[in-house]
């Protein structure tokens, strides 16, 4: 996507080939800043900080910082302990499982001596598979906008929650990949942009993204989506996901679930787009067996932000000591969701509907 005017990826290798550069999301919308990952301990932070974030992102990221600790050894067993490292640093998002999984397959059977190559090599068709698959689901997402811009013939008002734009991927996005795929079409679509607490990724990033490809855009508290549905204000909703149960149950950033209430309860259409990586195939019931990662209390404690004066600065927002709860996901249940927008199509948010896509995986 253009940064003005200027066409950027989240993640690239660096021009010496001997490291990553990546866009610090932690930075933005305030500055635009750039950083260099020399070592596995820099993605290790990277990914923890939420310098990087987003499911899609995490696994193309993960992939890289298998290659960088390949530069340095590559016996099995440092293969084996900086896919250990890079598993843990975030619970949720299955991408991350996925993309290490095919980083050590790929490596196990090559000589130690050819992984070096071999790793940046399947990095890069990770993070360029990644792009074609956020092509596509912008592409199947448009049939459905250009669907009720047909019948309304009038603005298409869209709902997203949290951040799975091109920020959250290596570009192009998953639930906004529809969005800029309508604008550049010349649908005219305008989106309402949760804030989304405790992080704010919808008004630091989304927000940010839209204003950068100019997407017409609302910012709004993330209570409000509601009131819109109510009075008709909303055409459809589409979020992203961290994780897709097989049989459709989506977990998301936190509120997702609220969102999906709201809308069944208004009649709304409320899509999921993902990408087929971010399919669980190995479970079922997404409310008991996907892991919620709870994060640092402080996230709900303290705000971020520039003052009038042009200072970033942290302010405290509650009571001293006050006991916090950050849980970071939530889990929408299938039978909420009106269609799962994938790379591969449209389907319904059932394990036949997902199979129908996904047959290979259908064991």
């Amino acid at each position: 996507m253009n940064i003005k005017n200027i066409p950027y990826r989240t993640i690239w290798r660096s021009s010496d080939g001997r490291a990553l550069e990546i866009i610090d999301q932690t930075r933005l919308p305030h500055e635009f800043v750039t950083v260099r990952l020399e070592s596995l301990h820099d993605v290790v932070h990277a990914i923890q900080s939420m310098q990087v974030r987003g499911a899609p992102l995490i696994g193309a990221t993960a992939a890289y910082g298998v290659a960088l600790e390949m530069q340095l050894c590559s016996t099995d067993a440092v293969l084996t302990q900086a896919c250990q490292a890079l598993l843990e640093t975030r619970p949720t998002a299955v991408n991350l499982r996925w993309a290490l999984a095919r980083m050590q397959a790929k490596l196990n059977a090559v000589a130690q001596s050819d992984r070096e190559v071999q790793a940046w090599i399947e990095a890069e068709l990770i993070a360029d598979e990644d792009v074609s698959i956020n092509h596509a689901i912008g592409l199947n997402g448009l049939a459905l906008i250009r669907d009720v811009w047909a019948s309304k013939q009038d603005v298409v008002n869209i709902l997203t929650h949290c951040n799975a734009g091109w920020l959250a991927t290596v570009d192009r996005g998953t639930a906004l990949a529809p969005v800029y795929a309508a604008h550049d079409a010349g649908v005219p679509v305008h989106v309402w942009v949760d804030e989304t607490r405790p992080r704010n990724q919808g008004a630091s990033l989304t927000a940010w993204e839209l204003q950068q490809h100019g997407v017409p855009y609302t910012l709004i508290v993330d209570n409000v989506g509601g009131y819109l549905m109510q009075h008709g204000q909303v055409d459809m909703v589409i979020v992203g996901t961290d994780r897709t149960t097989a049989d459709g149950d989506v977990c998301n950033k936190i509120g997702t679930y609220l969102k999906a209430l709201a809308a069944f309860d208004n009649h709304v259409p409320f899509y999921v787009s993902l990408p087929g990586p971010t399919i669980d195939w190995q479970i079922r019931d997404g409310i008991k067996e996907i892991p919620i990662e709870q994060r640092d209390g402080d996230e709900v404690t303290h705000m971020r932000g520039r003052t009038n004066t042009g200072e970033l600065v942290e302010v405290c927002v509650a009571p001293a000591g006050s006991a916090v709860a950050n849980y970071a996901f939530d889990v929408t249940p299938a039978r909420l969701i009106t269609g799962l927008i994938t790379e591969r199509g449209v389907c319904k948010a059932t394990h036949d509907g997902l199979s129908g896509l996904y047959p290979e995986m259908n064991v």
